[in-house]
């Protein structure tokens, strides 16, 4: 296969690829362009019938038939092939595909860009207006992704899975495996009714919070596990996707804003152009957890160098709680610092004055009665103790009894029909409006220079709804608007403030997609205080999150027995161990368990880049007594396995899964907490790792294998 080169053979097929994904492409002038091969890491060329390559909605022309799928556009029907390109550049290759519809003089460009080493397609669409249409073209949705899978490539309907996960403010990363058959796409016998199916597997997205309701990717896998797709939409906003059984197989959609679910549409005048927010796709001849895994290289691809991996300490969860002064600070910073803390950060409220943060935010000023020595004297005794000042933020909001909310034009604010979008006590910002990023831009600049902030913990806590009709838009356009202007805003300080570090908090994990993750360098995988419920929330977060970017909380108190303070802080080794609680009560023997969390979790800081999740006892249940995670090499990499066992109730011993390690019984070695009894691990079978526990409450332990 030549590396992206466009193969045209005379039965009208392109053939592209990277060495390890390839696509065949049927471009037949008189149908529209589809998917008719496929192959994958592990995925032998699968071929089968042509899905259309591109769905496109506009209500002058609709659906055929008509129904709520994507997959049914009248547009996509009659798109014809143009034309292709394809570009070579260092580690990645770009396929543009061209199509138009003569109907509306749409110019429809699908874009697919393949990573050097990684079984994965990213993918978005252009959409552009013929200069010479003489007229203008209402959009209401358009796909990024739009795969045909025929029997040939995962299996029939009737055989085939899909995994999704449910998320939510202090419960997140529930993800469930479903029968496709039972999630919607129920059988109508298709060789008998006259019509195709018009019923569909579907999520969606309400608003800004990205993964506030539902996590922006879905699994698709074989019921026997031998192939996997995956897929995750990266906006930090309004998506969609759905799986449909169609007359000769299945098809896979996902799309950013539409006008259906998110009042999302978009005039296109002769010579517009409208690009869709982009997907990644990955296939793998292999179970859920082997697409898991590649979508972790993506990922990791799409982010480039991450930079510094600091041990942060922040005064927040299940310590300060949004209430930090100057005394308060005292022993949390020697004490961070006595742990081998590298960043610590002043959580919420160090700018209010009287107690309420919340309806206060905005203007980004000390509190002098917090602070009443200056803040700057606590940053000096950071950096003193050697570590980094950081401070949290909530940029995008305006409290309404802040200064600001006066201050700032109304073009700075969400609104709809004239009126601001208040909730919950915040306005928001429109990031789009010249006057709001004056205001962030100055604002971070200043807290930089004045204080030597290396570190912002940006939070995102209230939504704005549908959007913002302002600048005579839909409000769904709106809000896309804006979030690629918060992006963009990202993007221009990480180029101002080199070095600086951003945690993507966003309320926990309610904005925690690759958009904001591929910008920023921590996320904040919950705000859940319950160390037993947040062993679920940590396992699970790889599912979605770069390991090294997974940042779990470990507060661990000094009142705690030996083993929940273990348990807690087992949380955050294998992530990033983002560190709270009450450091400066501990005595010496709960400060070494912390300190022998934080030296182990550095020597995986070392190697977490080369490997990949898996899950030992499968798929993380929300109630399940035993959980279990691991970080084992990733494709082409060599060294050791890690698993955290978490046992919250139930029997006193699991069976851990680990295919990986099959015909050897390397060394099984507990690494935290070393010195504690109470475990057992042990090879029971070719693979299994069997581990038992005679410790009566919940308890954790991490082992290292080979």
């Amino acid at each position: 296969m030549s590396r992206a080169q466009v193969v045209e053979g005379r039965d009208g097929r392109i053939v592209w690829g990277n060495g390890l994904i390839e696509l065949h492409l049927d471009v037949d002038p008189d149908r529209p362009v589809g998917v008719v091969g496929l192959a994958g890491r592990g995925f032998g060329l699968r071929t089968g019938p042509a899905r259309r390559l591109v769905e496109v909605l506009a209500p002058e022309v609709g659906r055929r038939p008509g129904s709520p799928r994507i997959s049914d556009t009248e547009i996509g029907a009659a798109l014809r092939f143009v034309g292709a390109q394809a570009v070579r550049e260092p580690g990645l290759d770009t396929l543009r595909v061209t199509q138009r519809d003569s109907l509306t003089g749409l110019l429809v460009v699908t874009v697919l860009e393949l990573r050097d080493g990684v079984s994965a397609a990213r993918t978005w669409t252009e959409l552009t207006v013929e200069p010479t249409a003489g007229r203008g073209v209402l959009v209401e949705a358009v796909t990024s992704l739009s795969l045909g899978l025929a029997p040939t490539y995962l299996g029939a309907v009737d055989d085939l899975d899909v995994l999704w996960a449910r998320t939510g403010w202090a419960t997140e990363n529930r993800w469930e495996r479903t029968r496709l058959r039972e999630a919607g796409a129920p059988d109508q016998n298709v060789a008998v009714n006259p019509h195709p199916p018009r019923t569909r597997c579907a999520l969606r997205s309400t608003s800004s919070w990205s993964s506030g309701e539902w996590l922006p990717m879905g699994i698709l896998t074989a019921h026997d596990d031998s192939a996997s797709i995956a897929w995750q939409v990266e906006h930090p906003g309004a998506w969609g996707w759905e799986v449909g059984e169609d007359v000769d197989g299945l098809h896979v959609a996902a799309t950013g804003p539409v006008e259906a679910d998110h009042q999302w549409s978009e005039v296109l005048a002769p010579g517009d152009t409208f690009v869709s927010v982009p997907v990644s796709v990955v296939v793998v001849g292999g179970d859920w957890q082997a697409s898991v895994a590649e979508l972790t290289l993506q990922r990791r691809a799409l982010r480039g160098p991450g930079g510094p991996l600091p041990v942060i300490y922040n005064d927040y969860m299940n310590t300060l709680f949004g209430d930090p002064d100057e005394e308060k600070e005292k022993p949390l910073i020697d004490g961070a610092a006595a742990l081998g803390a590298d960043v610590f950060c002043v959580d919420a409220g160090w700018y209010a004055d009287d107690g309420e943060w919340w309806d206060g935010v905005g203007e980004w000023r000390e509190s002098t009665q917090r602070f009443p020595s200056g803040l700057n004297a606590t940053m000096e005794r950071i950096r003193a103790a050697g570590m980094t000042p950081g401070l949290w933020l909530e940029p995008e909001v305006v409290g309404v009894r802040s200064p600001m909310a006066e201050r700032l034009p109304a073009s700075a604010f969400f609104s709809r029909r004239g009126v601001r979008v208040q909730e919950s006590g915040r306005l928001h910002l429109d990031l789009r409006d010249d006057a709001a990023r004056k205001h962030l831009d100055d604002t971070v600049a200043r807290l930089v220079d004045s204080y030597g902030v290396g570190f912002f913990k940006l939070d995102y806590n209230t939504t704005p709804g549908t959007g913002t009709d302002s600048r005579d838009v839909a409000a769904g356009a709106g809000l896309l608007g804006h979030n690629r202007a918060w992006m963009d805003w990202l993007d221009g300080i990480a180029e101002r403030h080199p070095g600086l570090l951003l945690e993507n908090c966003a309320s926990g994990a309610m904005r925690a997609d690759d958009a904001a993750l591929v910008r920023t360098h921590l996320q904040s995988t919950s705000d859940q205080c319950d160390p037993l419920l947040y062993a679920a929330i940590a396992a699970a977060a790889p599912m979605s999150i770069l390991p090294e970017q997974a940042g779990n909380w470990a507060y661990a108190q000094q009142e705690m027995t030996d083993e929940r303070a273990a348990f807690t802080l087992a949380a955050g080794v294998l992530g990033r161990l983002y560190l709270s609680g009450f450091v400066g009560r501990m005595d010496e023997a709960r400060l070494g368990l912390v300190r022998e969390a934080v030296a182990l979790h550095r020597d995986l800081l070392g190697v977490m880049t080369t490997t990949v999740p898996f899950w030992p006892l499968g798929l993380v249940g929300w109630a399940d007594d035993w959980i279990a995670t691991g970080l084992r090499p990733a494709p082409g990499e060599r060294g050791p396995t890690w698993v955290t066992v978490w046992r919250r109730g139930g029997g006193a011993s699991a069976q851990l899964a680990l295919p990986h390690l099959r015909g050897g019984s390397p060394a099984v070695q507990q690494v935290f907490p070393r010195a504690a009894a109470g475990w057992g691990a042990g090879w029971s079978g070719d693979g299994v790792l069997q581990v038992t526990t005679s410790v009566e409450e919940a308890t954790s332990r991490i082992f290292r294998i080979g």
